[in-house]
């Protein structure tokens, strides 16, 4: 049973359900051509819309009608970027269904919630980072690993995702450089890559040789627990790997988990004077207001005005 014929189940009398036979859903689906996780989520969402229109026993839903289910998306406390993620597909299903003759775009130009593009998570200086680094216990094939993975993430600015991801045989020659190839967030292939340091190299390869009988095809880092050994880390591992290692050294805080560490290489490659678009390109952003948040950031922080004015005072 698909989720339209559920919906009907529940309220045989809603029009706008009633005006789609029962394709209709995995029409839309179709025409989507998006990744499980997208799916998933406009899934859930349209399924959120309906059960709204049902509840409130709204039959033909208009304009002020969506507006009113983005309110109440709000007030039910849910993340800005959930509600904004519900929105967005409402509207895609109502422009969707426009453009098939089934029902009138009511969705059209209905805005989202206002995201903070500020960041919610810390960075660590470049001392804190080297504290961090030098908290890790490296007698041991997990403390190697560890190691490995904090000098990756904290120098190639990594997601936990693409560090999941990366296999012994993505560790490449480009030029004069040692290149780890990703998959990084949303995408389907390895093509592109980040330069590893000589140092972080140097970790890397201390740790699969104490792994031993490593091969091409497998995971550049596995699990060393019992349940699960020599099988792909996930990315929950990975951040508590991370988070691990920040609470070791004395920085327990909700403000500083696994992506800070992205944070801080790309806060750290603006702070060496990097041009914006060098840091765009190392960060891996596909639009360049993304990294300008950062240097937005970093320009706040260099406003003398509050010093001046102490100055002044005291």
């Amino acid at each position: 049973m698909n989720e339209l014929q559920q919906i009907n189940r529940q309220n045989n009398s809603l029009d706008v359900v009633k005006t789609f036979d029962f394709n209709t859903f995995d029409r839309f689906i179709n025409y989507l051509d998006a990744s499980p996780k997208t799916v998933e989520t406009y899934k859930k969402a349209l399924r959120q819309f309906f059960n709204y229109l049902a509840i409130n026993g709204i039959r033909q839903p208009q304009r002020e009608d969506v507006l009113a289910f983005r309110d109440d998306l709000k007030a039910s406390g849910l993340k800005p970027t959930t509600v904004q993620n519900y929105i967005t597909a409402t509207r895609i299903f109502f422009k969707w269904t426009e453009q098939e003759g089934l029902y009138p775009n009511i969705a059209e130009h209905v805005k989202g919630a206002k995201l903070d593009k500020n960041h919610k998570k810390d960075y660590l200086t470049s001392r804190q980072a080297k504290e961090v680094l030098a908290s890790i216990e490296t007698d041991t094939e997990e403390g190697l690993r560890n190691y490995a993975i904090l000098s990756l993430m904290v120098t190639g600015g990594l997601r936990t995702i693409e560090v999941s991801r990366a296999d012994v045989g993505d560790l490449r020659t480009v030029g004069e450089n040692t290149v780890l190839f990703l998959q990084g967030k949303g995408r389907e292939e390895k093509t592109e890559y980040i330069k590893i340091s000589a140092p972080v190299e140097k970790a890397i390869r201390n740790y699969l040789k104490a792994r031993g009988n490593v091969e091409e095809g497998q995971p550049l880092f596995t699990s060393t627990s019992n349940n699960s050994r020599g099988k792909r880390i996930s990315t929950r591992t990975v951040s508590a790997i991370v988070k691990n290692a920040l609470k070791n050294a004395g920085y327990d805080s909700a403000r500083l988990t696994a992506h800070s560490l992205r944070h801080t290489a790309i806060t750290l490659a603006l702070l060496a004077g990097r041009e914006i678009t060098e840091v765009q390109q190392f960060a891996r952003h596909a639009n360049l207001n993304t990294t300008m948040i950062y240097n937005h950031a970093l320009d706040q922080a260099k406003n003398g005005c509050s010093d001046a004015i102490t100055n002044a005072i005291f």
